[in-house]
């Protein structure tokens, strides 16, 4: 099926150069192998001498493995209604948890019917209960927002949470703990061989008072007073 005139060979069992074509497919056929034309859109076209099923199935396989670790991130629904109850709650938070963990994000939202529109606050409270549970594996991107007759939120995956650090190694016998500034240092332990302090004596204080003048001796030509005279 290889149409030009002459063609450029590459590969481990021939000298790589342009040849014709005649002549690339009579060397194929000598080594009871394939020509196949693997840059149609070169100049000229580049070719290999190659079994051909085998580079099929090898191409098969590769495109399969690329397709394996590309994995596409999808959005997944899940539907409310103002009156969901705690079993349906449960079980669609799980299939939630699920569809997180393998790395995709959730669309939630409360679907409002005819009266049922009157009672937002409810489907607000259903929602933001939903990112509760779900705080561990997903996060909330934004507050809930009306969006017509729905109230959606929107959550992604979480990425793995990083490991704890150990404990710190204690220090060594005979160093000293840094004391915080402003802090009085503690009193230092009293050893075996240590004379106890005694404790500080306090001396009570002495007051002293005024004395009152001493009262005046009496003259002698005073005499006590009801005496008469003599």
């Amino acid at each position: 099926m290889i149409r030009v005139p002459e063609v450029r060979l590459v590969g481990d069992n021939v000298e790589p150069g342009v040849y014709r074509t005649d002549e690339a497919l009579r060397m194929a056929e000598d080594q009871a192998l394939d020509l196949v034309e693997i840059s149609p859109n070169a100049a000229p076209p580049v070719c290999r001498i190659i079994d051909y099923n085998k580079f099929l199935y090898e191409k098969k396989k590769k495109e399969k493995e690329m397709k394996a670790n590309a994995h596409k991130s999808e959005v997944k629904e899940i539907r409310f209604t103002p009156n969901t109850d705690d079993h349906d709650f449960d079980f669609k938070a799980k299939h939630a948890e699920k569809f997180l963990k393998e790395g995709n994000k959730v669309k939630t939202y409360v679907q409002f019917k005819g009266r049922a529109i009157m009672f937002k606050e409810r489907g607000e409270l259903i929602l933001l209960k939903f990112a509760e549970r779900l705080a561990e594996v997903g996060a909330l991107e934004g507050m809930p927002l009306m969006e017509g007759k729905r109230m959606i939120a929107i959550f992604a995956p979480k990425s793995a949470k990083k490991k704890p650090a150990g404990p710190k190694e204690p220090k060594e016998v005979g160093e000293r703990p840094e004391r915080p500034e402003g802090q009085a240092p503690a009193p230092r332990p009293q050893q075996s061989g240590d004379q106890p302090q005694a404790a500080p004596v306090r001396r009570p204080i002495e007051i002293k008072y005024a004395k009152p003048p001493a009262p005046k001796a009496p003259a002698a030509d005073d005499k006590p007073a009801g005496e008469g005279n003599n």
